[in-house]
C-alpha cells in the first residue's frame, strides 16, 4: 500500500457536494455558460477525435437484474460475524464469503480461482469492554474504590460497535479501575505539550479538526510514550444518522508509516479507539472532570500476519489482452457493510452474470474478462496490491482495462442526501466511450434518467496531482504499481452518495438501495463487453 492512500470518504463527500448543486443557480452565472459552452465545443471534438465521425455501435444491452443483485447482497451479509456482523480480513467470515464468490463464479462457468496472500492484519479476538464508575461511599475507606465491596458506586458500560470502535492496528489494552489510570485531555491535537504531558497516560482527543488522519494520531501517541488513545467523533456524521449524537466510525492507519516510527515493529500495548459525541461526552464527565475511573479491557493482536483471499473468476477469450471488474469484499469488523463494499462486490457479481448469460448466447470474447474480489482493502489496499504484484508482468503488458466498484450506490433517501453517482477513469480514450454509454443508458432508461444524476470525470494526470487518479480503492495498484511505475495502468471507477453510515454499525440494509446499483453496472458492464469483443478499441 502506498502511504498516500487517501480514505473513501473523501470522494464520497466530493461526490455528495456535486449531486447537491443547484443547476439553476450553476446557469444563472453568465461567465459559467460561456465556460459551458466552450467546454461542449471542445467535448465534441475530442469525441470526434476518439470515436469518429460514426456514432459507435455498442451492440445489444446487458440486461441488469436489480432483484438478483439484492439477492447476492443478502447472501453476503449472512456470513457476517455471528455478533459483529462484519467480514474482517483474516478472519473465517471473510474466508466463508471468497469461497461464496468463487463458487459463484464456478456456477457461472468461469474458471475460478482462489488466491491467498500472507499480509499484515490486526485482529480482534473477543468482545472489548470499555466501563467508567465513580467511586462509591465505601471507597478509600479500606476498600478499594470501584471493587465490587464500593457501596454506592456508580458504573456506565458503553456498548461497544455503538458507542466506541477498534480502530486500525489498534493494540490491546488491560487497564483496571484499580490501575486509576490517568485519562489526559488533548484537545485537537494542536498542542505538542499535551501531547508529552500525556506520557504513560490514556490521550483523549477530540477529532476532525486540527489533526486529521488516524495515522497521524498514533504517530504522535508513540513519540509521546502514551499508554492508549481515545478520539471522540464530534464532526463526522453528526446529526445525520442517529439523532445529535456521532456513531463511532473505523478508520484505517498506515501500516508502513507506524512501523516507521515505532522503530520497525508494531506496538502492541496501546489500544486506540474511537468513541461517539454522547459517549465521549459521558466519559469527560466521569473520568476527565470528574473522580471517576476508566476501564479499558481490548483483546487485540496487533503485529502479525493473516491470510487474506482474492476470489476469480476467468473466461479466457482469443486474446492475451485482459479486462479486469473487481470490488472487496471485505468490510470494517464491526459492521455489516452493505454499502461499503457489499454493494461493489454484489456488482461484481452481477455483471459477472449479465457476461455469462451474453457469452452463452454470443460466443466467446476476443479479449479475456476477469472478475475479481479484494480480500483486506480496509487496512490497506492488501488484496490489490498482492495480486498486482503476483501478476505484474501480464498485467503491465495485457491489461487494458480495470474497473473498481467501492461504494458505487445510493442512499434510498434521494431528496435528502444527494442523487448522483460518479463514474470517473484516466485515460481519454475510455471517458469518451464511458461518456457515450452514459447518454445511451439515459435514452434508454429515461425514468433512471430522470431520478439520478450522473456525474463523469476524466483524472489522466500524475499521481498525487489534482487532475491524477485518486488512490483511494483498490484501483491504486492497477494504475499505479505495474511495471514499477513505469506503466500506467487504465481504470474506471465508480461512486455513489448519501452513505453516511458506511464504516459504522448502521450500515445495514435498512438503506439500502439496489436499483442505484443498475447504473454503474449497465454502463460499465456494456463497456467492458464492447471492449471484450473488439480488439481495435
Amino acid at each position: 500500500m502506498s502511504d498516500d492512500v487517501i480514505s473513501a470518504e473523501i470522494v464520497e463527500e466530493w461526490s455528495e457536494a456535486n449531486s447537491r448543486r443547484s443547476v439553476l443557480n450553476f446557469f444563472q452565472n453568465s461567465t459559467v455558460i460561456a465556460g459551458v459552452l466552450v467546454t461542449l465545443f471542445v467535448t465534441s471534438s475530442f469525441m470526434y477525435f476518439y470515436l469518429g465521425e460514426e456514432p459507435v455501435d455498442y451492440g445489444t444491452s446487458l440486461t441488469y437484474d436489480q432483484e438478483r443483485t439484492r439477492g447476492y447482497v443478502e447472501d453476503l451479509l449472512e456470513l457476517g460475524h455471528p455478533d459483529w456482523y462484519g467480514r474482517m480480513s483474516g478472519t473465517a467470515e471473510e474466508q466463508a464469503t471468497a469461497e461464496y464468490i468463487n463458487n459463484v463464479f464456478e456456477e457461472l462457468g468461469y474458471q475460478s480461482t482462489l488466491h491467498t496472500y500472507e499480509v499484515p492484519m490486526h485482529s480482534v479476538n473477543s468482545e472489548p469492554s470499555l466501563r467508567v464508575c465513580t467511586p462509591g461511599a465505601a471507597g478509600g475507606f479500606g476498600v478499594a474504590p470501584c471493587s465490587p465491596a464500593d457501596i454506592g458506586q456508580q458504573i456506565t458500560t458503553f456498548n461497544h460497535r455503538m458507542d466506541y470502535v477498534i480502530q486500525g492496528f489498534s493494540g490491546e489494552s488491560s487497564i483496571n479501575f484499580g490501575d486509576d489510570m490517568e485519562v489526559v485531555y488533548l484537545g485537537d491535537g494542536s498542542d505538542d505539550s499535551l501531547w508529552a504531558s500525556a506520557a504513560g497516560k490514556v490521550g483523549y482527543f477530540v477529532g476532525g479538526t486540527t489533526v486529521a488522519s488516524n495515522t497521524e494520531i498514533m504517530v504522535r501517541a508513540i513519540e509521546n510514550d502514551l499508554e492508549s488513545i481515545i478520539r471522540v467523533n464530534k464532526n463526522y456524521n453528526c446529526g445525520k444518522i442517529e439523532g445529535n449524537d456521532c456513531v463511532p466510525i473505523f478508520k484505517g492507519t498506515s501500516h508502513s508509516a507506524i512501523l516507521q516510527a515505532n522503530g520497525g515493529s508494531m506496538p502492541s500495548g496501546m489500544a486506540f479507539i474511537a468513541m461517539s459525541k454522547d459517549a465521549g461526552e459521558i466519559l469527560e464527565s466521569v473520568v476527565i472532570n470528574g473522580s471517576g475511573r476508566l476501564e479499558m479491557i481490548m483483546d487485540v493482536t496487533n503485529d502479525q500476519e493473516l491470510t487474506i483471499r482474492v476470489p476469480c473468476g476467468t473466461y479466457y477469450g482469443e486474446s492475451s489482452e485482459i479486462l479486469i471488474v473487481g470490488g472487496h469484499h471485505d468490510t470494517v469488523y464491526h459492521a455489516p457493510g452493505a454499502v461499503d463494499d457489499t454493494s461493489g462486490t454484489a456488482t461484481v457479481l452481477e455483471i459477472a452474470t449479465m457476461f455469462s448469460e451474453y457469452i452463452e448466447k454470443n460466443g466467446e470474447p476476443k479479449r479475456t474478462i476477469r472478475f475479481c474480489t479484494w480480500g483486506g482493502e480496509e487496512e490497506g489496499l492488501w488484496g490489490s496490491t498482492a495480486y498486482v504484484a503476483e501478476m505484474n508482468e501480464d498485467l503491465a503488458e495485457n491489461l487494458r482495462l480495470y474497473v473498481n466498484l467501492d461504494m458505487n450506490h445510493v442512499d434510498i433517501d434521494l431528496e435528502n442526501r444527494g442523487n448522483s453517482v460518479t463514474l470517473f477513469s484516466n485515460h481519454p480514450e475510455d471517458y469518451a466511450h464511458i461518456k457515450e454509454l452514459a447518454e445511451e443508458y439515459k435514452r434508454d432508461n429515461p425514468e433512471m434518467a430522470e431520478k439520478y444524476v450522473i456525474n463523469l470525470g476524466l483524472y489522466d494526470g500524475a499521481k498525487g496531482e489534482p487532475n491524477g487518479m485518486p488512490c483511494n480503492s483498490d484501483h491504486c495498484p492497477f494504475v499505479y504499481e505495474l511495471d514499477g511505475g513505469n506503466v500506467i495502468g487504465r481504470a474506471a471507477v465508480c461512486y455513489g452518495s448519501g452513505s453516511y453510515e458506511y464504516h459504522t454499525y448502521l450500515d445495514d440494509m435498512s438503506r439500502f438501495n439496489e436499483e442505484s446499483l443498475g447504473i454503474s453496472a449497465t454502463i460499465y458492464g456494456n463497456y467492458m463487453k464492447f471492449l471484450a469483443y473488439n480488439l481495435d478499441t
